[in-house]
């Protein structure tokens, strides 16, 4: 059996960057962080294509605190 192709004539595949990938995974520690639903975060994101791919122009940022800080003993 044949398989079909779906891509239509003109369609370019496009990669995630590195750096949207980071995005990706910041979002999903703060969502964790934060027990907090991702899908907000996620829909909120600005690509734009670059040389390496799709980036994220409003990554999220996570905030550490000083009680985050575990030093060894």
């Amino acid at each position: 059996m044949k398989e079909k192709n779906y891509v239509k004539p003109g369609v370019q595949d496009i990669n995630l960057s590195g750096q949207a990938m980071g995005a990706i995974m910041m979002a999903l520690q703060k969502s964790l962080m934060d027990q907090s639903d991702i899908i907000p975060v996620l829909e909120a994101f600005r690509f734009r294509l670059s040389d390496d791919g799709l980036v994220v122009m409003n990554p999220p940022t996570v905030k550490f605190g000083p009680e985050s800080v575990v030093e060894d003993a």
